[in-house]
């Protein structure tokens, strides 16, 4: 169980760092490493960013609930997830803001990433 969790905690925190270098953030002052909820920018309609991830690119977050619908999502880091999900979802998180015109440097998210990832062995 230890190691179940430790896992965890190392995914969630590359996500958090792939999410951060692209200028977003999370919602949770101290989150749970079950999942991250990420506040979406104010310039970006949340439902149409949700429904993007999903297609064209495939991928799957939840949006937020009751007063959070529309002004975050929400990446899993339990059961069937590893490390290269979490690349591929910065990827597609990155892929997603700049087709939304959201300003950053193109693979600083998944360049933090690879970054964490490499350096928590």
């Amino acid at each position: 169980l230890d190691n179940m969790w430790k896992r965890y905690a190392r995914l969630a925190q590359a996500t958090r760092d792939g999410v951060a270098a692209l200028g977003l953030e999370v919602f949770a002052q101290t989150p749970a490493d079950s999942l991250t909820a990420v506040k979406v920018p104010e310039s970006i309609d949340g439902l149409k960013f949700v429904k993007h991830l999903l297609d064209p690119y495939g991928i799957k977050v939840a949006g937020g609930q009751a007063h959070l619908k529309g002004k975050i999502f929400r990446i899993a880091h339990l059961g069937h997830f590893d490390i290269f999900d979490v690349v591929t979802v910065v990827s597609a998180l990155e892929m997603t803001l700049a087709d939304f015109g959201w300003e950053f440097e193109h693979g600083a998210g998944v360049s933090a990433v690879q970054r964490y990832l490499m350096n928590e062995k």
